[in-house]
């Protein structure tokens, strides 16, 4: 087994377990690799600096403030996760026509119902202009885990 540090096209940096080279080169080409901070899977393989054992584990400032930012990240990450979760369970997908099907709920030609789906930024404003309730959140793309 070798360990990789990895980055993504957001500059995340990561690490991954791969049997050999092949086998990275094979799950990223295979779209199976992807960041654990933002599921993005435009990966590429990290400078490393080799790992010499002294018996002491060597911490700089730097990196401690990396390691707590990734794990800030980390936690923002999974309740957002956990947010969208709830919104797909609890509500009706309606996708690019959410502005629309927004619209009609709003002014009772549809029944009341929690929905999400697209919208663009001028159609989010107009809804607002008007009195539609609405929210953006972001969405992340699908992981594995």
């Amino acid at each position: 087994m070798i360990v990789f540090d990895l980055r993504c096209a957001n500059e995340h940096v990561f690490e991954a377990w791969f049997a050999d080279s092949e086998a990275f080169e094979k799950q990223r080409n295979g779209g199976k690799v992807d960041c654990p901070v933002c599921g993005d899977r435009k990966i590429k393989k990290a400078p490393m600096a080799p790992n010499i054992a002294t018996g002491k584990a060597k911490k700089t400032p730097n990196s401690e403030k990396a390691a707590k930012e990734t794990e800030a990240m980390a936690r923002v990450l999974d309740a957002c996760r956990t947010l969208q979760k709830e919104i797909e369970r609890t509500s009706d997908y309606v996708g690019p026509q959410f502005a629309e099907e927004a619209r009609k709920i709003h002014y009772g030609e549809a029944g009341k119902r929690s929905i999400y789906g697209e919208a663009t930024n001028e159609e989010a404003k107009e809804l607002k202009d008007e009195g539609v309730p609405v929210a953006s959140i972001p969405w992340l793309p699908p992981t594995d885990s």
